[in-house]
């Protein structure tokens, strides 16, 4: 496969590791963020050190932006000082943040304007997932495009979905984050009731995950501490998927559903809780530390 010229803005514990990949794929890679050290890892991988935002875009293939929430993406990319007055009109640019799907449709409209390919292409997986490349890609945009930005993707992710137009991806992630929200909180209510009832919770998550109660949290990243030794609640609640940003996922969610009218009683309560959660200083620890809301 063609190696590409890629931009890479910033470098966070999701976006890291992606860069990352992308050099170890063979591309040529420049990086930039505000955290400088951030940028010496990357530099030490093999990624090139851009000064600054307009160096590290100025002749990309792919330009790609991994960034905390819709204000610094606007901010990024709109404006008089924002990337649309430099990008190169031969250049797709991928934005993997994750936030409100309007937002997305502002930047891509406003790029379009220009003559600049635009895609949102949030992730889900995780640290872990970014790590080893195994990351899910849902990705708004035309196909074209879509076609184009696997080019990149395959290189951090295992599963690259076409969701539908720009936005499209913003709204796949912030549904199935709202269900994964649902399912870790419905898990560790069944399992603590059963350790107050006397039952071993790793015997009732093995019947349980063969029986119809089965779901991803209990596979594959139990809440209850000791159950699962990969999984962060054997490890102190480490992230993982911090408890700030499913409560950030889960506030797009809510701002979604009044959009669209949408009935959505069981993502308003775990958006509650997630929030106690946060309320109680554990902003920073693994969303699974949700089961200590329910231990006694």
């Amino acid at each position: 496969m063609a190696k590409l010229t890629i931009g890479f803005i910033g470098l966070g514990n999701m976006g890291g590791p992606m860069a990352a990949n992308l050099v170890n794929a063979g591309h040529t890679v420049r990086v930039f963020d505000l955290n400088k050290a951030a940028v010496s890892e990357l530099a030490d991988k093999g990624a090139i050190a851009a000064n600054d935002a307009s160096e590290c875009a100025i002749g990309a293939d792919i330009f790609i932006s991994m960034l905390p929430a819709s204000k610094h993406v606007k901010s990024l990319y709109l404006g008089e000082t924002g990337l649309i007055n430099l990008l190169d009109s031969k250049t797709l640019v991928i934005d993997c943040s994750t936030i409100d799907a309007e937002s997305a449709r502002q930047v891509g409209s406003e790029l379009a304007q220009k003559g600049i390919d635009f895609v949102d292409a949030p992730v889900s997986g995780g640290v872990a997932g970014a790590t080893a490349g195994t990351l899910t890609f849902i990705v708004g945009g035309e196909q074209s495009h879509f076609e184009k930005a696997k080019l990149a993707l395959v290189d951090m992710g295992k599963n690259i979905f076409h969701a539908g137009d720009i936005g499209a991806g913003q709204v796949a992630k912030i549904c199935n984050n709202m269900l994964l929200s649902i399912l870790m909180a419905g898990t560790s209510e069944a399992l603590q009731m059963g350790i107050n009832n006397g039952l071993d919770p790793k015997v009732l998550s093995d019947i349980m995950t063969a029986s119809s109660g089965r779901n991803w949290t209990l596979e594959l990243y139990n809440p209850c501490p000791g159950v699962m030794e990969t999984a962060p609640a054997s490890n102190d609640y480490k992230p993982g998927f911090m408890v700030d940003l499913m409560a950030k996922d889960l506030g797009l969610a809510m701002e979604s559903a009044q959009q669209s009218n949408s009935s959505t009683p069981m993502g308003s309560m775990a958006k509650n809780l997630y929030t106690m959660l946060q309320h109680q200083g554990a902003g920073s620890d693994d969303f699974s530390a949700i089961f200590k809301l329910f231990s006694k």
